[in-house]
């Protein structure tokens, strides 16, 4: 059921859409507002776009569900009941459907008929913690990170043993050869590629205060140049994020009143807007038909603004 507490901005410019610094300016709509398209979840993460279906999938976690909104119809619905406690999501280069499930400390690809392959679930012989997100590079291979979140209580997998550290894989697309291109990321959460693939963006949850990690990526896929791209401010917390085409970066956010939402920083790190939404952003993505709406999973609801940018192809 929809809550009535939260209502739409009724003007332009929604003032909801801040601007930190005028090179947000061209990004931002005068005549778009944020929109909340579906509420009623219990954590929503994950989205991810199906383009040639006009549709989004998203997970609520506790719920143990995948959730399905349709543009045509303007409605949402169930996808998938026992996700496994799906988080990320994305799709690989032939348009299958890609999630990391926490449950069962793996990640598995949708074929066409429905039924799960198993892409990873271990690695050196040992069990994955809880693999959280997942990007697919042009050249097809898959990329994940595998914090601890799942094996920490109930809510978001169950009590386990962490058999490895939490590092960032990576799975050949031919050969399904999985490797471990990141050991030194606490606690990875949220990745993103820049538009030349070059840079690999990653959330170091474990840090504290949180911080975006950036790294350069050769064209064999071996990562190089560690160094930290911004630190979070005392009132945020990055979490999962994507890159539009002109290689800005697009954050989940929170945690707070007044700082819940997506930040947006230029390719210098430099903050130049913010999208204000009543609940933490966990991740989000571009998507519609011209690749131009922002889609938000932010806590118990899922909201979408439009905006003056494509996301990246390769995010």
């Amino acid at each position: 059921m929809q809550d009535q507490s939260w209502n739409p901005s009724l003007r332009y410019p929604d003032s909801a859409v801040e601007v930190l610094d005028p090179r947000f300016l061209k990004y931002r709509l005068f005549h778009a507002s944020v929109e909340r398209l579906f509420t009623g979840c219990r954590w929503s993460e994950g989205p991810v776009w199906f383009g040639d279906g006009r549709y989004l999938l998203w997970s609520d976690l506790p719920n143990e569900r995948i959730m399905k909104w349709d543009e045509s119809t303007q409605s949402a619905s169930v996808y998938r009941a026992n996700s496994n406690i799906s988080n990320g999501n994305t799709r690989d280069r032939q348009g299958r459907l890609l999630s990391c499930e926490h449950a069962s400390r793996r990640v598995t690809r949708t074929e066409y008929d429905g039924t799960l392959t198993v892409i990873a679930d271990s690695f050196e012989g040992k069990k994955l913690n809880s693999p959280n997100d997942i990007v697919v590079k042009s050249d097809g291979s898959i990329w994940f990170t595998d914090p601890p979140f799942g094996l920490l209580g109930w809510y978001e997998g169950a009590p386990a043993e962490q058999e490895l550290p939490t590092n960032i894989y990576k799975v050949d697309p031919l050969t399904g050869r999985i490797d471990a291109v990141c050991t030194s990321v606490d606690r990875p959460n949220g990745l993103c590629f820049s538009p030349d693939e070059r840079l690999l963006y990653v959330v170091e949850s474990g840090a504290t205060p949180r911080r975006i990690r950036v790294f350069d990526v050769s064209e064999d896929g071996r990562l190089s140049n560690d160094r930290v791209f911004l630190t979070a401010p005392p009132n945020g917390s990055p979490d999962g994020f994507r890159c539009d085409e002109d290689g800005n970066l697009w954050a989940g956010w929170g945690t707070g009143e007044g700082h819940d939402g997506v930040r947006i920083f230029a390719p210098d790190a430099t903050p130049i807007g913010h999208i204000h939404l009543p609940e933490r952003c966990a991740n989000l993505c571009f998507g519609g038909g011209k690749r131009n709406r922002l889609f938000m999973a932010a806590s118990h609801s899922l909201y979408a603004l439009y905006v003056n940018i494509r996301g990246s192809t390769f995010c």
